[in-house]
């Protein structure tokens, strides 16, 4: 039953957190006015501005923050026992992430929908623009050379995942067209689309759709890596009508109706067990031990821990969703709650189901070299040391088992109940590539024009600038190995341990330019400025002893047989630490100067409506 308590009891403090500290920053802090301009109306060009109902961009906004994140890390972090990671999750979501997230979209909505980094050169110095920019693209570059390698991964483990996954994008396409011209609900057509998604799940396995999942998951890595990259360019590039909101409206309706299959089945299992072994239910219970102060080979968990839950409770990569996309499809100021604080507190009860299933669903029952194992046996088996947790396939496999058994005890087939979660798995990856995608090219642009390089002011130049530099990164091979298409593409996931640094990094960041405007418009900041310093400072030290430990990444770099994958590592963690510690400086420069200090003002909207100074709207 504890388990049952733990799952329960975190849904009631996210709604509470959604209408006491939720509705406090929407009411009292950025006064979110329901008849305000927005750039969505304002701005609308029917590619990138256009005005979307909240339902919808809900699900944009939910699948393209989550990602991978909120199962690889919390999967990983439990090694060093469930109750640190399940507070970390909690309270980091409900204080940091998610005031993050919603105050990134309420700036940039106040901001002709601005990305932070456009942001920054106003309210803090012009040169701090070129910093975050740059901050970004590096950010971003991560992403976009690590998901594909990630996607290409849980398709080789889960080949019942392929098609499923597929088939969203044609459909996507109908559906957006179709609906954009006939003005029609999205709703209908999309559980139309994920009751044909989930039968493909179910004869993933048989049939033609087996042999074309056997023969898909048989492509080198990087055939995938190229094949999603130039889908990442075409979604990039077409308007958020025709693909990106319906397909990501479609996987919201996929993954939350998962979600709520696996709360199902942790009920079920809770009250009366798991599915039955030799006749007997087994009980759920969590085999993991609560706090693990030295697991075998982990590095120490203060600062580690906050750095490898990133989504779940505070992601930088978040800011560039609620300010790149989102805040461009809001058509209503009061919509922003629901979005950006709703979507995180989503997220985090996400992470929440991904600790139980690992720390509990993993102990009914899971296969192991020897035969079934269950209980704390189970959970050993994966989480013995911390170079048996670390790897991506571990990390996925500990939620996807764990989870397929709580799909288990509600009765489902185990075969389907695991082929569900790569596609929950893939899916959630999918989302975030293809935003990602869209977002480097807005940083793209931003810093071309900026640095004039005309060029890539261009749409299709910047976007194709970007698939380019992250298919060379992915494309690394593993160690010293000669480039092949076999060892193409596996070298590149040596850029995963800095992706949860640099993304925290990019979360305080963030936090400084929505300090800064509040500070200028003498709104409170205090809830603003303490997650600023944490994350600011935790993530600082974690990349410092990366780089310059016993065995670190500048030890590697600089040993005999040094490849160039290590130097990568150095070369990004160096810049992203230098750009950082500027931009630190520059800000303490310029807070004392700043209060109650207007930045130079944008342009009113083309509505003429014009935001003033009270309230801390301006446009």
């Amino acid at each position: 039953m504890e388990t049952l308590a733990i799952a329960l009891g975190a849904l009631v403090l996210y709604l509470v957190a959604y209408h006491t500290y939720g509705k406090w920053l929407a009411r009292k802090i950025f006064r979110l006015d329901p008849e305000a301009a927005v750039p969505s109306v304002a701005l609308n060009d029917d590619r990138d501005y256009v005005p979307t109902k909240k339902t919808i961009i809900f699900g944009h906004h939910f699948t393209s923050i989550a990602g991978t994140g909120p199962i690889v890390g919390p999967a990983l972090a439990v090694i060093w026992g469930w109750v640190p990671a399940l507070l970390w999750v909690l309270f980091g979501s409900i204080f940091i992430g998610a005031v993050h997230d919603f105050g990134a979209l309420v700036v940039s909505m106040r901001n002709r929908g601005q990305t932070v980094g456009d942001i920054a050169g106003r309210v803090l110095t012009p040169r701090t623009r070129v910093l975050f920019l740059s901050i970004l693209f590096m950010a971003l570059t991560i992403v976009l050379a690590i998901f594909g390698l990630v996607i290409a991964a849980v398709f080789k483990q889960y080949p019942a995942a392929i098609f499923p996954c597929l088939v969203q994008i044609p459909l996507a396409i109908l559906i957006g067209v179709y609906l954009h011209r006939k003005g029609l609900n999205l709703l209908i057509p999309s559980l139309a689309a994920l009751a044909m998604m989930y039968l493909t799940v179910y004869f993933g396995d048989v049939g033609l759709l087996g042999q074309f999942n056997a023969a898909m998951a048989a492509w080198p890595v990087m055939h995938w890596v190229a094949f999603l990259l130039i889908y990442s360019y075409i979604a990039s590039v077409l308007p958020v009508w025709t693909l990106l909101q319906p397909r990501d409206f479609i996987n919201s309706l996929q993954l939350l109706s998962v979600i709520a299959l696996v709360v199902i089945g942790l009920l079920v299992a809770g009250f009366i067990g798991g599915a039955p072994v030799d006749g007997a239910r087994p009980p759920l219970e969590i085999v993991a031990p609560a706090v693990e102060k030295s697991p075998a080979g982990a590095p120490w968990i203060f600062p580690f821990l906050f750095v490898t839950i990133a989504c779940g409770a505070i992601s930088g990569f978040h800011c560039l969703v609620s300010s790149g996309t989102s805040s461009k499809q809001i058509k209503n100021e009061t919509d922003a709650q629901f979005v950006g604080y709703g979507s995180m507190l989503t997220e985090g009860f996400l992470a929440v189901l991904v600790i139980l299933a690992c720390v509990a669903g993993i102990g009914l029952g899971i296969a192991g070299e020897a035969g079934m194992l269950s209980g704390k046996e189970a959970y050993m088996s994966r989480y013995g040391s911390w170079d048996a947790a670390k790897g991506l396939g571990a990390k996925v496999g500990a939620f996807v088992e764990g989870s397929a058994n709580f799909l288990k005890a509600i009765g489902i087939n185990p075969g389907f109940a695991v082929a569900l979660m790569g596609v929950f798995v893939a899916s959630f990856a999918a989302t975030t590539l293809d935003t990602a995608c869209r977002l480097q090219r807005y940083v793209t642009q931003e810093l071309a024009a900026t640095l004039k390089i005309k060029p890539l002011t261009n749409k299709h130049a910047a976007t194709i600038f970007a698939v380019v530099l992250a298919g060379i990164i992915a494309a690394l091979p593993v160690g010293g190995a000669a480039w092949t298409w076999d060892t193409a593409g596996k070298g590149g996931l040596i850029l995963w341990p800095l992706f949860g640094a640099t993304n925290q990094l990019l979360g305080g960041l963030a936090f400084m330019v929505i300090a800064f405007w509040m500070w200028r418009r003498k709104l409170p900041v205090w809830f603003v400025v303490l997650p600023m310093i944490f994350m600011l400072i935790l993530p600082g030290i974690a990349m410092s002893m990366q780089l310059f430990k016993e065995g670190g990444w500048m030890d590697a770099a600089t040993s005999p047989g040094a490849t160039a994958n290590s130097w990568v590592l150095v070369f990004i963690g160096l810049a992203t630490m230098a750009l950082e510690v500027w931009m630190i400086i520059e800000a303490l420069i310029a807070w004392p100067k700043a209060a109650g200090v207007l930045e130079e003002q944008l342009e009113p909207l083309p509505s003429g409506a014009n935001y003033s100074n009270e309230g801390g709207r301006s446009c």
